[in-house]
Formats: C-alpha cells, sequence, structure tokens
C-alpha cells in the first residue's frame, strides 16, 4: 500500500543528453571542414608587400556562332588569320588563356580547325565553355 501513498511525478523530458549529442556532431562537422581546404604548400606566415598583386593569365575569347563565323574578342576575323590574331595577344613570359565559346549546333570539324589554330600558338593555353 506504500505505491499509492507517493505522490505522482510528472513526467520529464531530459534535453541535455540530446544537447550534448548536438554539439558532438557541431563539433565533428567544424573539424572536418577545417581539413578540406587546399594547401599548395606548407603553412607558413607570409609577409606583406604594398605592391603585390595576383597575376591572372590574360584571356581572349574565340566565340564560333551558330551561322560559323569566327570571332577574336568580339571582331570577325577568318580561321587562316585566327593563329596571327592570338599571337598578337600573347604578351612575352606570359600565358594567355583562350577560351572557346562554340554553338553547339556547329560543325565538328570547324571547331577542331579552330582548336588547331589555337594550339600552333606558343604559350597559349585552351579551354573550353560549356553551360551547366
Amino acid at each position: 500500500m506504500r505505491l499509492q501513498d507517493e505522490p505522482d511525478i510528472p513526467a520529464q523530458i531530459n534535453i541535455v543528453p540530446m544537447i550534448d549529442v548536438i554539439f558532438a556532431i557541431l563539433t565533428f562537422f567544424i573539424m572536418s571542414t577545417l581539413y578540406l581546404t587546399r594547401s599548395e604548400g606548407l603553412p607558413v606566415n607570409l609577409p606583406k608587400a604594398a605592391t603585390g598583386k595576383t597575376d591572372k593569365p590574360a584571356q581572349v575569347t574565340v566565340t564560333i556562332n551558330n551561322t560559323g563565323e569566327i570571332f577574336l574578342n568580339k571582331e570577325a576575323i577568318g580561321l587562316d588569320q585566327l593563329e596571327a590574331g592570338i599571337r598578337q595577344k600573347v604578351e612575352p613570359q606570359q600565358q594567355l588563356m583562350v577560351v572557346l565559346n562554340a554553338d553547339e549546333e556547329v560543325n565538328h570539324g570547324q571547331v577542331v580547325a579552330v582548336m588547331d589554330q589555337v594550339r600552333r600558338v606558343e604559350g597559349a593555353k585552351l579551354g573550353i565553355a560549356t553551360r551547366k
């Protein structure tokens, strides 16, 4: 009869263990994202320089529209003048990035011919633009 004499304790939900689990998961994700960065070298404290700048390679765009016309930086150019036009854009001791924008309707042979002209230029790298 002792059970009936005890007062009823209301039911409770203890959230402290749940908070501990959430903080443990949060800590795991924070620590794992710290290791996702790619390091190109050893970690060092770099000095500051007032005249420092980042050098991005020069970039030109070669476009082939759906009618097969070729443009070098929005200026119409023939396939036979393309190599000379790109050579004029190349700076000494610097790379030139050539981005090829070709319409999907363009003949595959014409795209290959343009790529061949670009590859003949020393110091030019070729990239093909696509849509996501």
